[in-house]
């Protein structure tokens, strides 16, 4: 099967071309690289072991995926291309809606034109808002995200389920995922953010190796242990594995089909601190700062439905999400640059 990979050249989509590789697929990227690297790609190629073609471009430049999709005999999409920090989609809503919303719907423009109607979508979990009861899974009412960058992600899942009730050519699948952390454990791919990080492990990392001061802990008033926040970490890995079963799964599947990705317990913000401590064998020096806008205070997976369904679950360990991490730093202290 041939794949195409918007946003391959990010910190997941580099993970993921590593393991389509693996598992025999062909690969096409496509990366405006506003936040991906050409050096992530060509490093998940030597990884996986096959040839991948970078093509530079924006999933909103419809002219482009026409002769993407012209020139790339595609079997199916993975779809990872768009903005994601919290925080950032609070000051800048527009610029989330257009990548976010407009971009994808550009993208299945396209696809529907050509006949490519599988499509892997890079959802989250904060479509569920913060009305329900913890664990979250996929039977809950999805509810009012409090942010944008969540309220883009819904819209876009709305969007995928009116285009699959429409047209039942269209094989999708919404992965819901979680906080995924961690690198590929040679070292060699990882969370490269540019400028300050927005996601609390490489912000972690950096402290680490001293590039940052310290690190804020936004809020620690919650309703939670400690007070701080508390997630669902997983391992870019295992995320990424999950890609690939959700991928061959839609092959037996119409329609929509919505998995969490998850490992179905929750950290909190102290409890990272400690574990990447473990892993580096330093103290990470932090501070507490007011909560941010947008936040909530817990959420973690109920992940079964992925499990029965798709024959996967996470295998890696918070011990292996902070000891790759801190792999993928000391190798890399600069990231891809």
């Amino acid at each position: 099967m041939k794949v195409l990979v918007t946003g391959g050249a990010g910190y997941i989509g580099s993970h993921a071309v590593v393991v389509l590789l693996e598992a025999g697929h062909q690969v096409v990227v496509l990366d405006n690289l506003a936040n991906g690297s050409a050096e992530a790609v060509a490093r998940a190629a030597e990884l996986g072991g096959g040839a991948v073609p970078l093509i530079e471009g924006d999933i909103r430049d419809r002219p482009l995926l026409d002769r993407v999709f012209s020139e790339h005999t595609c079997d199916a999409v993975m779809h990872f291309a768009g903005l994601k920090a919290v925080g950032e989609s609070v000051e800048q809503p527009l610029r989330y809606f257009e990548n976010n919303v407009a971009g994808t719907l550009t993208l299945c423009q396209a696809m529907a034109q050509t006949g490519v109607t599988r499509l892997v979508f890079s959802s989250s979990a904060t479509v569920y808002g913060d009305e329900h009861p913890l664990p979250w899974h996929e039977g809950l009412p999805t509810g009012t995200p409090s942010n944008p960058y969540g309220r883009s992600k819904l819209m876009v899942e709305q969007v995928l389920a009116d285009l699959a009730a429409a047209d039942e050519r269209w094989q999708i699948g919404i992965l819901r995922y979680f906080n995924p952390v961690g690198a590929h454990e040679s070292g060699r791919l990882g969370e490269s953010p540019r400028g300050i990080p927005n996601n609390l492990v490489p912000y972690i990392a950096q402290v680490a190796t001293g590039r940052r001061e310290s690190l804020a802990v936004y809020g620690n008033d919650y309703p939670t242990p400690d007070g701080t926040g508390v997630r669902d970490y997983l391992h870019v890995m295992d995320l990424v594995e999950g890609h690939l079963a959700a991928l061959q799964a839609l092959g037996r599947r119409q329609g929509v089909n919505v998995w969490n990705l998850g490992t179905g317990r929750g950290y909190s913000v102290l409890e990272m601190v400690r574990a990447f401590e473990q892993a580096c064998g330093s103290k990470v020096a932090y501070h507490f700062a007011p909560r941010r806008e947008g936040d909530v205070a817990s959420c973690w997976a109920d992940p079964s439905k992925a499990r029965e369904e798709l024959g996967w679950q996470t295998r890696r360990h918070l011990a292996a999400m902070m000891a790759d991490t801190w792999r993928w730093q000391q190798a890399n202290p600069e990231g891809y640059t």
